[in-house]
């Protein structure tokens, strides 16, 4: 749907809430489709969702619900009568329903697990973290094991009346309940009737344990192009499945995460204007506080040299460029280099050849930005020596900020830190520091001050 329509969609909807009348107001909500289903509601406040909401079909309500931010559901069916939540959480996908009682209290949760249809299979699925593959995955719903034949599997399979969640791909299993193998449904189709599961399977299956990184799940479902990814426990036992839909969603959120800790700052956990003005702030102050007190190193350094800087005036003059580029060329550096280390191109044995490429780059880019900054500063103050300390520091300053920046991403993932943190601000704040550094020392060999 258009934005321009969604826009006359949600005029529409007021307009029927404001004449109280919400049989036209939920049959607006009704004939969209889920994820405008869920822009439409979020644009509502809370007491025209809570009218709204009871009168929806439960289908729909559960789509508009797995379409929310996680708190922001949570919120809402507390606000909810519990006759209304039972019917609602019964048309969710468990693995969709587990994460939202998981957010509940249990006083919350209990009354609703004792009255939902897949209250078993649930109640598997809440103990499991929410960024791991446990927290992704839809509890299977029928066993294949490899003991049947295709016309056995495909009765299951009838009898099992398949969702949305059904991937078209099965997981056989031996008889106590461990992955053996992996089927398509065209596999089994062709197959003949009375032909062994075991004899048509790939046995060679990509699988995780429960407690998997998301990310890695992610990872391991774009490298082998798969739709589904089996998880199971410490014994192999097959707890259930990973789907492409939950793939997509993992992405996004990974790189909304990536991209605000980029800019410096702790990633939100629901929509930016749905978000309280303190829970902004509590997710940046910290990171502000820290790159402040790295940045004072910027005036100790400028202090240690107030001499030299007194006595050649015209250095200051240069301090933002040679800074300025140093933080961009770090910058650009770590960008790179994280997102090699996302997509699985470099890891830690590799940091050497990494290195050295940056080093080569940085090299050659310096010397471009040293004599662009030695015309420059010779126009701008004529004096040839300090348009050499200008010259040489940038390219100095440029070789530094390339090379650090190849290497902290690398040591921040080796000891386990998102390397996304060491960018952009961290990177600035860094060479900041050192530029200023190597810049006055530089002046103090070449000017003999």
């Amino acid at each position: 749907m258009e934005p321009v329509i969604l826009d006359e969609t949600v005029a529409q909807l007021r307009s029927a809430l404001q004449r109280n009348d919400l049989s036209q107001a939920s049959q607006i909500v009704e004939a969209l489709r889920p994820a405008d289903q869920a822009d439409l509601f979020q644009d509502l406040d809370d007491l025209q969702q809570k009218q709204l909401l009871p009168k929806l079909n439960p289908a729909d309500a559960a789509d508009i619900f797995e379409e929310l931010y996680d708190e922001d559901a949570a919120e809402l069916a507390v606000q909810l009568p519990l006759s209304t939540l039972i019917r609602i959480v019964n048309e969710m996908e468990p693995d969709e329903a587990a994460d939202l009682l998981d957010d509940l209290t249990p006083q919350q949760a209990e009354p609703i697990l004792a009255k939902i249809k897949a209250a078993n299979r649930v109640k598997k699925l809440i103990p499991y973290e929410d960024d791991t593959a446990g927290g992704l995955m839809t509890a299977v719903a029928v066993a294949i094991e490899r003991r049947m034949t295709a016309d056995q599997a495909i009765e299951a399979i009838r009898g099992w009346h398949p969702n949305d969640e059904f991937t078209y791909y099965l997981f056989p299993t031996d008889r106590l309940g461990r992955l053996v193998g992996t089927i398509s449904l065209r596999q089994l189709i062709i197959a003949p009737r009375n032909k062994p599961i075991a004899e048509i399977m790939d046995a060679d299956v990509v699988y995780v344990t429960y407690d998997t990184d998301q990310e890695d799940c992610a990872d391991l479902m774009l490298r082998y192009d798969l739709l589904a990814l089996p998880v199971v426990d410490e014994n192999s036992v097959l707890l259930g499945i990973i789907t492409v839909d939950d793939l997509v969603d993992v992405i996004q959120e990974e790189a909304s995460e990536d991209i605000q800790r980029l800019g410096g700052a702790e990633p939100l956990n629901r929509a930016y204007l749905d978000t309280n003005i303190f829970s902004i702030i509590q997710k940046r102050i910290g990171w502000l506080f820290m790159l402040f007190g790295t940045a004072t190193l910027t005036g100790w350094v400028m202090d240690l040299y107030a001499d030299q800087i007194e006595a050649v005036l015209a250095l200051t003059i240069f301090i933002p460029m040679l800074i300025g580029t140093g933080g961009n060329a770090g910058s650009q550096t770590t960008a790179t280099i994280i997102r090699a280390i996302a997509v699985g191109d470099v890891e830690w044995a590799d940091g050497f050849w990494v290195w050295w490429q940056e080093f080569r780059v940085g090299m050659i880019l310096g010397i471009c930005m040293g004599i662009v900054a030695f015309c420059l500063a010779y126009l701008w103050v004529g004096d040839a020596k300090l348009a050499i300390t200008v010259a040489v520091s940038i390219m100095v300053i440029v070789l530094w900020s390339t090379g650090a920046g190849s290497l902290l991403p690398l040591i921040a993932t080796r000891l386990g830190i998102d390397p996304t943190v060491v960018s952009g601000p961290v990177m600035s704040t860094l060479v900041d520091a050192t530029g200023l550094f190597i810049y006055f020392n530089i002046a103090k060999v070449v000017l003999a001050i």
